[in-house]
């Protein structure tokens, strides 16, 4: 079993179900608006690629507040896309220490596609083998959805440029109630604003890059908003020193989707980088940030 933070509390069996049990097409958690900061957008599809590695979202923390940040994943050939990258999600850790997932590994587990943009998940019910509140068991089937919808799309599966569904099977029926919260069967689409408001993308968490000119890029769910990143330098006893520090803007191009890049020339060593959005209402203030570790090589 998975080891989860303090305030998701697992157990061996399902709990008694409680009352607030709401639809996974249409969860009830509402995030802030934009004007503070917070996202009002889910994350673009993701596009068709070469890569074997799977597109997989997990659940972090940010500003009292949990969204959906995305790892690429490396998978085994077995199965297909879709099974491969849910499989990952329910059964593995997330490479960042951040991030965490309620899904327990399922004995059963299937996927299709049909030809009207339509993923069918079928999963067996000790997959929600985890007690956790509403407001996180609506993250998890996000979780779901966002990951099963990016790992379709980064296969070539399904038409990105109509809307596409899920649809969750337990133990091939509908109307199950998934972790007590959430009556699934229904087809669901992302639900914007459960995507983080600010993610790296690369360089991945515990990766190794060359020295020289490192790329960071990711993407911010502000477009055209204020980022403020710094690379903080860690040595042989963990601790960090800020080390390098600036300012960049997310696009604030449709077509680019709030994605922001920056580069910086680093000499071998383990470093952290940190990325934040700028408050609009105070510009000294830093919100949603989000870190990754790398070594330079």
């Amino acid at each position: 079993m998975l080891v989860l933070p303090a305030a998701l509390l697992l157990s061996g069996c399902v709990a008694t179900p409680q009352g607030g049990i709401t639809n996974s097409s249409s969860p009830s958690e509402l995030v802030p608006d934009a004007a503070s900061g917070a996202p009002t957008t889910s994350a673009p599809l993701e596009t068709a690629q070469t890569s074997n590695k799977a597109p997989v979202y997990w659940i972090g923390r940010s500003n009292d507040n949990a969204f959906l940040y995305r790892e690429f994943r490396d998978v085994p050939d077995q199965d297909n896309p879709v099974t491969r990258a849910l499989r990952v999600m329910m059964s593995q850790k997330p490479l960042d220490p951040d991030f965490f997932t309620p899904w327990q590994n399922p004995k059963k587990l299937s996927t299709s596609i049909s030809g009207k943009n339509v993923i069918t998940v079928d999963v067996s019910a000790d997959a929600f083998n985890s007690n956790v509140d509403a407001a996180m068991a609506e993250r998890a089937i996000q979780q779901l959805i966002y990951t099963a919808t990016a790992a379709a799309a980064s296969a070539g599966l399904i038409d990105s440029g109509q809307q596409v569904q899920v649809v969750v099977l337990v133990d091939g029926h509908t109307d199950y109630v998934a972790f007590n919260h959430v009556r699934l069967g229904a087809p669901t689409s992302r639900s914007a604003g459960m995507v983080a408001p600010v993610w790296i993308i690369d360089p991945q968490e515990g990766t190794s890059v060359a020295d020289g000119s490192v790329k960071i890029s990711g993407r911010s769910t502000v477009q055209g908003g204020k980022l403020r990143w710094e690379i903080l330098k860690v040595d042989g006893d963990n601790a960090k020193s800020a080390y390098l520090n600036g300012n960049a803007t997310a696009s604030a191009d449709s077509a680019q989707s709030g994605l922001f890049t920056l580069s910086v020339n680093l000499g071998p060593g383990r470093y952290e980088v940190r990325v934040s959005q700028v408050d609009p209402a105070d510009s000294s203030r830093e919100v949603f940030t989000d870190t990754r570790g790398f070594t330079v090589k």
